[in-house]
C-alpha cells in the first residue's frame, strides 16, 4: 500500500553550464585539465572521506568492471559485528558529480553500521574510477554503473545474494530507479533527495524548457561536437560553483556543500571540476523513469526534503511508479540536507525498509 509521511533534503553539473544546457546557451568554454585513467585508478590508502571514519565498521578500497570494461573504483563497508552466515548488501550511488567519499560514502557507512554490507562506488569517467575522456556522464553507462555494484556484491562471500538492495541519492536516485526496473535481482531500492536528470538536462528546471529552446541547444551542442572533433579532445565549462552573487538559492544551498569544509573532496565534479560541454546530448533524447512502474512488485522509498527546489521529481516519479511504494517527506529539509545532515537523513526508516524487504 502506498503512504506519503511527513516526518523530521549536487546534483550540480555545473549549475550555471546545466542551466544554459536546458535551455539558454552553451557557451564556448575553455579547456580545463583532465585526469588520465592511470591517474584516476591509483586510489588512496588513508582514509580521505568527508566525514569521519566509525569504530563499528570495518573498510576497504576496492575494485571491479562494468558491462562495458570500464573499471570502477568503490568502498566496501561491512559491520564489524557479523557472524558466519551472509548479510545483505547496498549498492550505494550518488549525488551526481560526487564522489564516493561524500554523500554515497556517508550513507554506506551508517547503512553498514546497522547490519548491512554496503558498497559505494565512483561512476565511470569520474572520481578514481576508470573510463576517458574524465568528467563526463551517460544515462546508460551510468546506469550500468550500478548492476556492476550488485555483480560484485553479488560475488562477495559475505552476501546474499538474494537479498541485495540499492540507494541512489540526488541524480544517481534516478540511476538507481532505471537501474532496477530493469535488473530484477534487486529486490528493493531507495531514491533520496532524487533528481531525473534526463529530464532536467532536456526540459529544464520545473519543464520550463521550450520545444524551440530545446532544439536550439541541440543545435549549439551538435556545433559544439565539430569544435571537440577538430581539436582531439572535449572541452569543459568553467570549474563548478564558483559564485559571483546572484545566483538561485539552491544553487547556493549546493556551493555550501560541495565549496566549503562540509563536504568539498578535491576529486568531485562538483568542488573542483566540470562536466564536459557536450555531456548533455545523450540525456536529452534517453528519459530514464520511462519503466519504472516495473520495479513492482519490488518496493520503492522516495524520500525528499520538503523545502527542496527538487522535490517535483521525486513526486511525478511517486506518481509513475507502481505499488508497494512509498514518498517521504522531510520537514524543513532542502535538497543537501539529505546529503549529510544525520538529524534530517531518516536512516531509522531506510534501515527498516531495507531489514523488512532483505529478510
Amino acid at each position: 500500500m502506498s503512504k506519503q509521511i511527513a516526518t523530521a533534503d549536487t546534483c550540480n553539473t555545473s549549475r550555471r553550464s546545466l542551466m544554459k544546457a536546458t535551455g539558454v546557451a552553451v557557451a564556448a568554454m575553455s579547456m580545463i585539465p583532465a585526469a588520465t585513467a592511470t591517474q584516476a585508478l591509483a586510489q588512496t590508502s588513508s582514509w580521505d572521506k568527508v566525514f569521519p571514519k566509525s569504530d563499528n565498521v570495518d573498510h576497504q578500497k576496492v575494485s571491479f568492471k562494468n558491462r562495458y570494461g570500464i573499471t570502477l573504483a568503490g568502498d566496501l563497508y561491512l559491520p564489524k559485528k557479523r557472524g558466519n552466515e551472509p548479510l545483505a548488501a547496498l549498492a550505494v550511488g550518488g549525488p551526481f558529480g560526487a564522489v564516493k567519499e561524500q554523500s554515497s560514502g556517508l550513507y554506506a557507512q551508517t547503512m553498514a553500521e546497522r547490519g548491512f554490507v554496503t558498497l559505494a562506488f565512483d561512476p565511470s569517467y569520474t572520481g578514481e574510477s576508470g573510463g576517458e575522456p574524465r568528467n563526463i556522464a551517460s544515462p546508460d553507462i551510468n546506469t550500468e554503473d550500478f548492476s556492476a555494484a550488485v555483480d560484485y556484491l553479488g560475488l562477495q562471500s559475505v552476501v546474499d545474494r538474494e537479498r541485495i538492495g540499492v540507494i541512489g541519492i540526488c541524480g544517481w536516485g534516478g540511476m538507481a530507479l532505471n537501474a532496477v526496473a530493469a535488473d530484477k535481482r534487486v529486490k528493493a531500492v531507495v531514491a533520496s533527495t532524487m533528481y531525473d536528470m534526463t529530464r532536467v538536462m532536456s526540459k529544464g528546471y520545473n519543464d520550463s524548457v521550450t520545444l524551440e529552446q530545446r532544439g536550439q541547444t541541440l543545435v549549439q551542442l551538435s556545433q559544439q561536437r565539430w569544435r571537440d572533433a577538430e581539436k582531439g579532445n572535449p572541452a569543459y565549462g568553467p570549474v563548478s560553483l564558483e559564485l559571483k552573487g546572484g545566483e538561485p538559492q539552491f544553487v547556493v544551498e549546493y556551493a555550501d556543500y560541495y565549496k566549503t569544509p562540509r563536504g568539498f573532496h578535491p576529486r568531485a565534479v562538483n568542488s573542483n571540476a566540470s562536466w564536459s560541454l557536450t555531456t548533455p546530448l545523450s540525456f536529452m533524447n534517453m528519459p530514464i523513469l520511462t519503466y519504472i512502474a516495473e520495479i513492482s512488485p519490488r518496493p520503492v522509498l522516495l524520500i525528499h526534503g520538503e523545502k527542496a527546489h527538487s522535490r517535483y521529481f521525486s513526486e511525478t516519479a511517486f506518481a509513475t511508479a507502481a505499488e508497494p511504494k512509498e514518498l517521504m517527506i522531510i520537514p524543513d529539509a532542502n535538497h543537501t540536507d539529505l546529503y549529510d545532515q544525520m538529524d534530517k537523513i531518516p536512516f531509522d526508516r531506510i534501515g527498516e525498509f531495507f531489514g523488512q524487504h532483505l529478510a
